[in-house]
């Protein structure tokens, strides 16, 4: 993701872009509307950080707008923009969160905050197998059941987060390791890679990823250029130094 595209998203509509450019993002007024905007993000794989950071920032202000369940959807979204530092951007604005007794159920934050930090380790450092055993759990089937499962498209945005570290770090992968990494299997595994544009081969079943930035190593020659009177200048003041 550009930084152009991360600071103003082409899906983000004219209101929106109002909202968060100006000074209305702090008037509490809208945080409904941006509240609204999340839950579009959420049924349509769309994301814009700085709209989900302008309505943790009204919770911040505003204690009395705290709602658990937004917060904990921004996270997931924030989730999978890994590598980029989004999570811990939204995780600065919760912190020393006053608690709000008027909510009408129990916070699920306090237990969810701690799991969601894990995941989000486990992605930075890409440590994807453990990340899909950790979230395939018996433990976390609350979070799949009430949160990831209404995210439309979160675990193929988890896999293109695994993606973007396979393509920076190899340019040949064993399909066991890839579909470890990418919790796919057999055909479907077959299917994900001819997506990508990859190519696998039949005997050794080794796939081969495309030469980019990232994965060739290129030798750079660095060359410094000095003057004479330069290393005069040098050999003087050490000398004097001496």
């Amino acid at each position: 993701m550009s930084m152009s595209s991360w600071v103003s998203p082409p899906t983000r509509n004219e209101l929106i872009e109002d909202l968060v450019s100006g000074v209305d993002r702090y008037n509490p007024s809208n945080v409904s509307i941006l509240e609204d905007y999340l839950y579009h993000q959420i049924r349509s794989e769309e994301y814009d950080c700085l709209a989900n950071l302008a309505i943790l920032k009204l919770y911040q202000f505003n204690p009395d707008l705290y709602n658990p369940d937004v917060v904990v959807n921004i996270l997931i979204k924030a989730l999978t923009a890994c590598p980029l530092p989004d999570f811990n951007l939204c995780i600065s604005l919760l912190d020393e969160r006053p608690v709000n007794a008027n909510l009408d159920e129990p916070d699920p934050l306090p237990a969810l905050l701690p799991i969601l930090r894990g995941l989000h380790s486990l992605l930075y450092r890409c440590r994807f197998p453990k990340f899909w055993e950790e979230y395939r759990s018996e433990e976390l089937e609350a979070l799949r059941v009430n949160y990831t499962v209404e995210c439309v498209g979160f675990e193929n945005a988890v896999r293109e987060v695994a993606v973007r570290a396979v393509k920076a770090a190899f340019t040949e992968i064993s399909t066991t390791r890839l579909g470890s990494y990418l919790d796919l299997t057999g055909a479907d595994l077959e299917t994900y890679i001819k997506k990508l544009g990859w190519t696998i081969d039949d005997v050794s079943t080794v796939v081969s990823i495309p030469p980019n930035p990232d994965n060739q190593i290129v030798a750079t020659v660095v060359q410094e250029s000095i003057s004479l009177p330069q290393l005069t200048k040098v050999i003087s003041h050490a000398a004097l130094k001496a």
